[in-house]
């Protein structure tokens, strides 16, 4: 475990209370910034701090699934003890404004922010010893940022936009209003390519393990270029370039041959986690730590089953929809590797079993050691086939897409394509891409990202109500409607300002 997981800036960064602005930062117990950024190590400190917000599961570590994964077609609840609680709100599509677990999401992201706000407002207070050192701590701190906004912008369109420290009651109001996508988009943008020119390393390995380089800023700003070109009216050729771009520049960083060469299960495997190529960008964490171990092996174990965690599990696990299920090729080994079938007469159902550690220093208490998967190669390696399909260039698109079937030992598109089964259901290449995506990164927090990507808002819903209602559980299809491409702005923000925090048609 490495020492800027584990730090917190509680003392620093005090959390938005729900009756006040979430970019109110006043805190009279706080450590004031201006005795805190004086050195190196109070910068370093800051870094580590803004680092360590990504691992709440109301931000977007391990446990934040009910914000993607649940809302797209993967992943739900089925038990019927929780029909009827907030979180089903979620996968039902009947989300309400005062939903307390949105608001927390909200808050959560606008705290890592306003963790990277200071810093921003702050480095230049302190005398560095070179150059390079600031330049790295910046660029860290304005990936994060990015991150952080490129999760609002895609969930909620519109949002207040703050890139500095605000300091009175005049700035909080200033600031609280919501800005145009293409604003955010454009800010977002910004702060990637200005970390680019940083000194930072392509990928980052050792004692550094789980802070950013330069791979996962080239991919996240082709990802970022790639959303774009789908759903902003404007420039779609140029973002599509610019994804092409920079997602190349990602994929020629890495540190391995062919894609086949990094056996799937090896990606997974927690006691190869130091050693694993294809990772890009993870949240790390320790074994055996009652603090900052995972927890996601042991909650996805279902009654009955071994195979996650010594940990005993005492209900369903993570409960996977039969649409999901479904879509796994025969044959294909990532299913039997990623869900499981619970016989329990308790359960009887799917969970999750991509991430496991049933190892002794994860214990019967489940401390498990699995990192938390931000962005990997194959997401890049299926991006670049999104973004040569968009462009027009389906050989190179093909060529991306059966890196990733060869590496499972799926056939390759020509030969897959062939096939009725396969090509009643994957009639284009496009859907084709979706479907690898779905299944090569199940489960990784990803699935709902690509659905508003592939489809516009009146396609998503007919994509949805195509759906069989058998399998895709509890959860009513027929909820789903154009208000769901974004969720409601919280209501305790929207009741700050109806007219500057308007809120989300539909809600």
């Amino acid at each position: 475990m490495k020492k800027y997981i584990v730090l917190t800036m509680a003392a620093l960064l005090p959390l938005a209370a729900c009756k006040k602005s979430f970019v109110d930062q006043t805190d009279p117990n706080a450590i004031t910034v201006s005795n805190y950024f004086t050195s190196e190590t109070g910068v370093a400190q800051a870094v580590n701090g803004a680092y360590a917000a990504l691992r709440s599961g109301t931000n977007i570590g391990e446990n934040s699934g009910l914000y993607t994964d649940e809302r797209s077609d993967d992943t739900g609840r089925d038990d019927a003890q929780s029909n009827s609680g907030e979180p089903f709100q979620f996968g039902n599509f009947s989300i309400l404004a005062g939903n307390t677990f949105l608001l927390s999401h909200w808050l959560d992201l606008y705290q890592a922010i306003t963790r990277c706000n200071i810093i921003t407002s702050n480095i230049d207070k302190v005398t560095f010893s070179a150059a390079n050192v600031k330049q790295e701590y910046l660029a860290q701190t304005e990936f994060i940022r990015a991150l952080m906004y490129f999760q609002l912008v895609r969930k909620w369109g519109p949002v207040p936009l703050v890139t500095k420290q605000l300091s009175s009651s005049a700035d909080v109001t200033a600031n609280t209003y919501r800005q145009s996508e293409a604003a955010v988009y454009a800010q977002i943008v910004a702060d990637l390519k200005d970390a680019l020119t940083s000194d930072l390393p392509n990928l980052q390995t050792g004692d550094n393990a789980g802070r950013v380089g330069k791979a996962a800023i080239n991919g996240l700003l082709g990802q970022v270029y790639l959303t774009m070109a789908s759903t902003l009216a404007d420039n779609k050729a140029a973002n599509l370039a610019s994804a092409n771009t920079y997602l190349t520049a990602c994929y020629n960083m890495r540190s391995f041959g062919a894609l086949s060469t990094v056996a799937y299960a090896v990606v997974f495997d927690v006691s190869k986690k130091s050693t694993n190529p294809e990772a890009i960008f993870e949240i790390v964490n320790k074994q055996g730590d009652i603090n900052y171990s995972s927890s996601i092996a042991a909650n996805n174990q279902a009654l009955g089953e071994t195979i996650n965690s010594q940990k005993i599990g005492l209900g369903v696990g993570g409960n996977v929809t039969r649409d999901l299920i479904l879509d796994y090729e025969a044959n294909d080994p990532r299913a039997a590797f990623s869900v499981k079938y619970a016989a329990s007469t308790q359960v009887q159902d799917y969970f999750i079993t991509k991430y496991r550690d049933v190892s002794a220093a994860a214990g019967l208490n489940g401390y498990g050691g699995n990192n938390t998967p931000i962005m990997r190669y194959a997401d890049i390696i299926l991006m670049l086939a999104e973004v040569n399909m968009d462009l027009g260039n389906n050989t190179a698109a093909i060529q991306y897409l059966d890196m990733v079937r060869a590496r499972a030992g799926m056939p390759l598109y020509a030969v897959a394509s062939a096939d009725p089964a396969y090509a009643a259901k994957y009639p284009t290449l496009k859907l084709a891409i979706l479907h690898e995506r779905r299944v090569e990164l199940a489960f990784e927090h990803q699935r709902w990202f690509d659905l508003i990507r592939f489809f516009t808002t009146d396609e998503l819903v007919t994509f949805f109500h195509a759906k069989s209602q058998a399998a895709f559980g509890n959860a009513k299809l027929a909820n789903f409607t154009t208000k769901d491409r974004y969720y409601p702005i919280p209501l305790s923000e929207y009741q700050l300002d109806p007219v500057k925090m308007y809120q989300n048609a539909g809600y």
